[in-house]
């Protein structure tokens, strides 16, 4: 059975080991002290996001109500509810980066790939995000490609970074 977020679609039957594998994890954590931030950032970690589906399964499991595990996963800013793309872009906007042009750079991105931050190409492709500071201030601005830093990255880059991962 598929579900569809947006343009993405959760595939059950796809997902069944990673269903399984966090299943496990819930067991071996639902009785210890404030088991959900754990089987959050284990429910990302397998899936790369948080399904609805995932997040339903873990509000059964841990008998917490689906408005409070929600409530969680949207206070905090390192979780999503979107597919990361294959290539995961994220732009730095700290005080250094923003300066010498990391707000170009997004816009740049954004208008290329006709997505906006936080968001995932229909193809799923392509992600993009934005940063605070990646702590390499000297090398402003900053792009990090797939967990790799880009320094003293340009508006010019963002055609090299698109057309190297077609």
């Amino acid at each position: 059975m598929k579900t569809i977020r947006g343009n993405f679609a959760f595939d059950k039957e796809a997902n069944k080991e990673k269903i399984e594998e966090i299943k496990n994890f819930i067991e071996k954590n639902k009785d210890r002290k404030g088991p959900l931030m754990p089987v959050l950032q284990e429910a990302q970690n397998i899936f790369g996001y948080l399904p609805d589906e995932i997040m339903t399964l873990i509000s059964n499991r841990l008998n917490i109500p689906l408005a409070e595990v929600y409530g969680v996963a949207t206070f905090y800013s390192q979780f999503t509810f979107i597919p990361k793309g294959k290539t995961d872009i994220h732009i730095c906007l700290g005080t250094a980066c923003y300066v010498k042009g990391a707000a170009d750079i997004l816009n740049e991105f954004e208008t290329r790939l006709g997505i906006k931050k936080g968001e995932t190409t229909p193809d799923g492709k392509f992600s993009i995000s934005e940063t605070r500071c990646l702590g390499n201030c000297g090398a402003a601005p900053v792009v990090e490609i797939n967990g790799e830093q880009v320094e003293h990255f340009t508006k010019k880059d963002v055609l090299k970074v698109l057309e190297n991962n077609k």
